[in-house]
């Protein structure tokens, strides 16, 4: 036991220090260091740094047909936008990713909100994504094939299945993940069936949503070449998928590759125009993501 008497700690007073020998509480950034911190400008340095990567890696293997250099891949990019035949393959790909996208995020509003309103509904949907979300979109080509025929009919039937179900549980996920305090203050309000699901989960599950959305617009355009590199052969359908049939057929490999560039140019600016507004207007708007 510890018999030393209880000492007081002394008192320790500070002198202020004037104002002026303080300086400055807050640092200019430097160039670089605003530069750096736009993000549009520090992924631009890194498709940068991949385009320089595949230029050196392809120029290293020395082989044009199995590989192709960055530049002959932009050279072959750039003479079909010239001529022509690219844009005419981006705009038939796009009338059709666009109506089957369209369709199926129309369905899958449709089924998460009966699932949300009612029981049935919900065992509905539950039953319909165990049942057709494993199934892969390019399994059911020959079905619709026969049941439509060689037109775009079929290929929006595949492109929908693909999309459906990945949009359908990134919703309903995030309506289940809703607060039950937000979903009483809203039947508080008299709110019920679609007006509660109007006014107070889809503001709430925006996150899950847009990540439904994002993963959805990804299996579109994966189903859409995949079934064009087939609808392109029977039906000669002008996508970008005939077109990268096409080119692979005649050995042209670097018109290969400017057929997928182009599917990344294009969803690099859907990811990069279309979300990212919706995330700014709404997820960092509302404070429910950091930047």
């Amino acid at each position: 036991m510890n018999n030393h008497p209880l000492r007081s700690r002394p008192d320790v007073e500070y002198t202020p220090s004037p104002v002026g020998q303080i300086g400055d509480i807050a640092r200019e950034l430097s160039p670089l260091e605003r530069w750096m911190g736009h993000a549009g400008l520090r992924r631009t340095l890194v498709l940068i740094a991949l385009a320089v990567l595949w230029e050196i890696y392809a120029r290293y293997l020395g082989n044009d047909l199995m590989f192709p250099t960055f530049s002959a891949t932009a050279t072959a990019l750039w003479g079909d936008l010239v001529n022509g035949v690219l844009p005419l393959a981006v705009v038939s790909s796009m009338k059709v990713l666009l109506m089957s996208y369209g369709l199926a995020v129309a369905l899958a509003a449709v089924l998460t909100t009966l699932a949300v309103s009612t029981r049935i509904g919900t065992d509905i949907l539950s039953t319909l994504t165990a049942m057709f979300n494993p199934l892969p979109a390019i399994a059911i080509l020959p079905l619709a094939m026969l049941w439509f025929g060689l037109g775009v009919q079929s290929l929006i039937l595949v492109i929908v299945h693909s999309v459906l179900w990945a949009v359908s549980l990134n919703a309903y996920s995030g309506f289940r993940s809703v607060s039950q305090t937000q979903l009483m203050a809203g039947r508080n309000y008299g709110l019920k069936g679609v007006r509660l699901v109007l006014r107070i989960l889809i503001p709430a599950a925006i996150p899950s949503i847009l990540a439904g959305l994002k993963i959805g617009w990804a299996f579109a355009w994966r189903t859409l070449i995949a079934a064009e590199l087939v609808f392109g052969v029977s039906g000669n359908s002008g996508g970008l998928g005939w077109y990268i049939f096409q080119n692979r057929n005649a050995l042209e490999t670097p018109n290969v590759f400017a057929g997928l560039l182009t599917v990344i140019i294009i969803g690099l600016v859907v990811e990069g125009v279309v979300f990212r507004s919706i995330e700014v207007l709404t997820i960092r708007r509302w404070g429910m993501q950091n930047s």
